[in-house]
Order: C-alpha cells, then sequence, then structure tokens
C-alpha cells in the first residue's frame, strides 16, 4: 500500500485504493473516495465510522485531501455532497475546480431532493 502524508498528521493519499485516509491513531476513521481525471481528481463519496462522527474528522479529512490537491497544481471535481458542501463553506478552494463545474459547486443544495436543483444545474444560479 503506498500512502502519502498530507499537511495533516492523520491524513493520507493511499495512491492504490484512490482515497485519502484519515486515522484516529492506528485506527481508520474514515476516507474520502475519488477517481483520478486528467490533471486532477474527481471526488465520489466520503464515509466517516459512525461511531467516530461529530469530531470534525470529515472537515479534516477533506481539507487536507484539498490541500493535497492544491500542492500538487491539480483539479478537484466534486461529485461528493459532502465534499460540495465543504466548497461552499471554503470559498477558498473554489479555484481548484474547473471553471465549467463550478456553477454546480456553489449552487444551492436541496437537502429534501437530495440534489443540485435544476437550475443550477444549468448553471443559472
Amino acid at each position: 500500500m503506498t500512502r502519502t502524508p498530507t499537511s495533516d498528521p492523520d491524513v493520507f493519499d493511499n495512491v492504490d485504493a484512490s482515497r485519502y485516509e484519515i486515522y484516529s491513531g492506528s485506527e481508520l476513521a474514515g476516507f474520502a473516495m475519488y477517481s483520478p481525471i486528467a490533471g486532477g481528481r474527481r471526488f465520489i463519496h466520503t464515509e466517516i465510522e459512525p461511531a467516530r462522527r461529530g469530531n470534525g474528522l470529515a472537515t479534516r479529512l477533506i481539507g487536507a485531501a484539498l490541500g493535497d490537491v492544491r500542492s500538487r497544481h491539480m483539479a478537484a471535481s466534486p461529485i461528493c455532497p459532502y465534499v460540495v458542501d465543504y466548497l461552499r463553506r471554503h470559498g477558498e478552494y473554489l479555484d481548484l475546480v474547473p471553471k465549467a463545474e463550478r456553477a454546480k459547486a456553489t449552487a444551492p443544495y436541496d437537502r429534501a431532493a437530495g440534489a443540485v436543483s435544476e437550475a443550477a444545474k444549468e448553471g443559472e444560479t
């Protein structure tokens, strides 16, 4: 397994599994899966172990992952709803999102429908 450290001492890029992992001591506490794309990474799923939720681990995980993407001069394509939400709250990372995808990354999220509004998909918001 190839694990590359990030700026957070508890977060690693597990290249073999295509995911960033966050550890609590020696135990895996969560991960953010990605798929490699030309010039970057598409974030597809974030998961924190149920017993460890509510402690800010997902925020640390995504912050470190996006920081790593930035340090490698790569792009970040957010598919995962948590990553999209993180980008809405942390505008300093929006420059990592390809311009064609920024409208979706900043559009209001309809939690009841579990999706970005149709107008947002069309870039109208």
